[in-house]
């Protein structure tokens, strides 16, 4: 992206920006809630709303010994990061739209994935996990909107 084509953010277009960090920060106190809950090998306060003990006991709530609430912490913190230092270094906010834009496109792919299995195979849902596939789609609808206020559209010349 060059000089002529990059985008000067206002307070106005970079609201996205600003959602996403705070969808983000909601994102990491789930995943970190979740990360607890099963490294403690504690009860989720689901308190009658869902089978959070059947979510998170399941052989699906772990890849190769890792927890998935873990892989959603690592990811959310990468979208934090990314989305904090977007204006602060170059690389960053040249790739970081679409960094972010791959990370939310995966965690929601991911998300949708396993709140397959929550309704079809495990037959129980954990609200956290809800909440969790919601702010990570949030978070890719918003990149996508990001993107589309970043990047350039195809032909338009940097005087349009």
């Amino acid at each position: 992206m060059t000089e002529a084509t990059r985008t000067t953010f206002t307070p106005w277009t970079d609201w996205p920006r600003w959602v996403s960090l705070g969808l983000a920060v909601v994102g990491i106190v789930d995943s970190l809630y979740l990360t607890w809950i099963k490294l403690a090998r504690t009860q989720a306060l689901c308190t009658g709303v869902g089978d959070c003990e059947a979510v998170n006991n399941s052989v699906y709530s772990e890849i190769n010994g890792i927890p998935i609430a873990v892989l959603g912490l690592g990811m959310y913190l990468a979208i934090i990061l990314l989305l904090a230092f977007e204006d602060r270094v170059r690389i960053v906010e040249i790739y970081g739209p679409q960094a972010v834009f791959g990370l939310a496109l995966t965690g929601t792919l991911y998300s949708a994935y396993l709140t397959y299995l929550e309704l079809f195979v495990i037959h129980a849902v954990c609200p956290y996990c809800v909440v969790s596939a919601v702010v990570v789609t949030g978070l890719f609808g918003l990149s996508i909107i990001r993107l589309r206020l970043v990047l350039p559209v195809a032909g338009a010349s940097p005087t349009d």
